[in-house]
């Protein structure tokens, strides 16, 4: 069985982050959201990955994924020449894919429980065409939506629906057979303009087709928008962080709860409290970091409360009395400035300054 990770998208809601970056490689307690898709495929036991990638952020995912030897698996990558839907994207790697049953997987999406067991139960079954991940939702009229009936079979999809009959939504997490190729090739662009994944599975089963589901039972977190990744970033921490110490931490400095503490990072007269990570290189001083924070490598905070953000490397926090529920990009300084004091809420692009009020 391949694998197929789409990292293409364009990140228009994770903006300005994203207008300088691809949104699978923004962390999530200090991981790029890609790297924990790229671990859960291999835990499945597969290995041979297909990774579609954007002409925009490419070379950038390349970069950070590599040959995908330090994950256990072998990367290919891609291209996709425009967003014109997850149908298209399969169509784009039907090369790859060469006749292979395979599980597709969004870049861009986290769960909290590992996919091994639906891997196994789809390559069992070998009268299955297609099987989708579903989790229950309170809003499903913002997701693409399955019907299902007793047996355990998918007998509808629908894409955002404005009345939707079901409260099942499609976690972004697909294992198929070949016989999707030709339904894509049967189905025609929405009224959007894109080939539609629920159009590709629908299509299956009209051509007579099983599809089954399974149900996610942990958390599910797309990732696309700023408090989405700050939710994510909680959750992670709070599910999946180890306490670790690799860093120098004196002897003023108060450490509590899990916080994981990078190789040449620094804790001077500060107050860390978890769940959290700082990455390494990064420099804390005379600060009150967390709870539910990440900080990432070569970061500095000095003089400052930072807690519930995330702030990514080479960024700088300096005299801040209080920075909440942020989001600050790389190369960043958040420095004293001329406007109002108070606790901040900030979504920060890279290479920016932003200057606050010292009053």
């Amino acid at each position: 069985m391949k694998g197929l990770i789409l990292a293409g998208g364009s990140g228009t809601r994770l903006r300005p982050l994203t207008y300088t970056g691809a949104k699978q490689l923004v962390p999530v307690a200090n991981r790029p959201i890609l790297f924990y898709v790229v671990d859960n495929l291999v835990g499945a036991g597969i290995t041979d990955i297909g990774v579609i990638i954007a002409p925009e952020t490419g070379a950038e995912i390349k970069a950070a994924l590599g040959d995908g030897s330090r994950f256990g698996a072998n990367l290919s990558y891609i291209p996709q020449d425009r967003p014109a839907g997850l149908a298209h994207a399969v169509a784009t790697a039907e090369p790859f894919l060469r006749g292979s049953e395979f599980c597709m997987y969004l870049g861009d999406n986290l769960i909290g429980m590992p996919i091994r067991d639906a891997v196994s139960t789809f390559r069992s079954n070998p009268d299955v065409a297609a099987a989708v991940l579903l989790k229950e939702v309170p809003n499903p009229s913002s997701f693409g939506v399955a019907e299902v009936d007793a047996n355990g079979h998918v007998v509808r999809l629908v894409e955002k629906p404005k009345e939707p009959r079901s409260n099942l939504a499609l976690v972004g997490i697909y294992l198929f057979r070949p016989i999707i190729f030709d339904a894509i090739a049967k189905i025609q662009p929405s009224p959007r303009g894109e080939l539609e994944i629920t159009d590709a599975i629908s299509k299956v089963i009209e051509l007579g087709g099983r599809v089954d589901f399974g149900r996610v039972t942990s958390w599910w977190l797309d990732t696309g928008k700023k408090d989405d990744l700050l939710l994510a970033n909680d959750t992670v921490l709070d599910d999946w962080l180890e306490s670790a110490q690799e860093g120098d931490v004196d002897q003023a400095s108060r450490i509590s709860g899990r916080v994981k503490i990078g190789k040449g990072a620094r804790v001077e007269r500060s107050i860390i409290r978890g769940p959290v990570v700082i990455g390494d290189g990064a420099v804390v001083s005379h600060s009150r970091i967390g709870p539910f924070t990440a900080i990432g490598d070569r970061v500095s905070i000095s003089r400052s409360t930072v807690e519930h953000s995330v702030i990514m490397q080479d960024s700088s926090i300096v005299d801040i009395a209080r920075l909440e529920d942020s989001l600050i990009g790389k190369r960043v300084a958040v420095k004293p400035g001329a406007s109002r004091h108070g606790a901040l809420s900030l979504m920060v692009g890279d290479d920016c300054v932003v200057e606050l009020s010292s009053d």
